[in-house]
């Protein structure tokens, strides 16, 4: 897919939605949609620096949409503000890093889930549900802006889960990691959606049934199982790099 078919793709969208009256609020997360598929696609390439000006300039906005939408990217981990020098998006992730997220998350997250099952509040469960319910819509979704956003739902249910383990000291520290966003830039991959969310299912089942040992061994499982998944992707890359260095 050309670059300047995507960038056209998305004026024409952004666009669109100025001449039909939509609001400042409505235009922000048209363009947000917009940057996100460039950024799950990898159009916007990791370890690049973007500007606002120049964004405004390719979908044919204003500015003010494209800093609504970026200060939202920014809060996500999605990009990074450089000072005097607009954002920046975050490098791909290396092997080396995904095996220290890794095991990092196999001492945290287990254990936030049996908290969970302990502390959480019949409204954190129902939350927990209606978090699934907004991945399952996004599941069958084509394309990188899709997959994106299951992505940060992702994101989000794992730090409902430590939300209701009432344990702020795991929250910050998962939070910092932004695990998430790193590993679904990685590939598009509908097969992990779909894994991802029969495996989240277990999660919540447990909670809900208030089964401290279940829900710690669901979450253990299910990070071993993504961890799994996504080292698959370095073995691919790593090997493709061999074969290129042979011919």
């Amino acid at each position: 897919m050309d670059d300047e078919g995507t960038i056209a793709r998305g004026r024409r969208a952004v666009t669109g939605a100025t001449s039909s009256g939509r609001s400042g609020g409505r235009l922000a997360d048209e363009v947000y949609d917009t940057l996100l598929g460039q950024l799950m696609s990898l159009r916007i390439e990791p370890g690049s620096r973007v500007t606002i000006d120049v964004l405004a300039r390719e979908l044919g906005v204003s500015q003010t949409p494209i800093r609504d939408a970026l200060n939202r990217m920014e809060a996500e981990g999605l990009v990074v503000r450089v000072p005097h020098a607009g954002y920046r998006i975050p490098p791909q992730i290396t092997r080396r890093r995904f095996e220290d997220m890794l095991e990092v998350r196999l001492l945290l997250e287990p254990a936030a889930a049996r908290r969970s099952a302990e502390r959480a509040s019949s409204e954190q469960v129902a939350g927990l549900r209606g978090m699934l319910e907004e991945m399952a819509e996004l599941e069958g979704g084509s394309g990188p802006t899709a997959y994106g956003a299951f992505g940060l739902r992702d994101a989000a249910f794992h730090d409902l889960v430590a939300l209701s383990a009432e344990n702020q000291v795991i929250r910050e520290a998962l939070a910092r990691l932004h695990s998430h966003v790193h590993l679904f830039r990685l590939h598009h991959d509908t097969q992990v959606t779909h894994l991802a969310m029969a495996e989240h299912e277990e999660i919540v089942a447990a909670i809900a049934a208030r089964d401290p040992d279940a829900a710690a061994y669901a979450m253990r499982r299910h990070i071993l199982r993504s961890g799994e998944r996504f080292r698959r992707l370095f073995d691919e890359a790593r090997d493709a790099d061999a074969v290129t260095v042979k011919a």
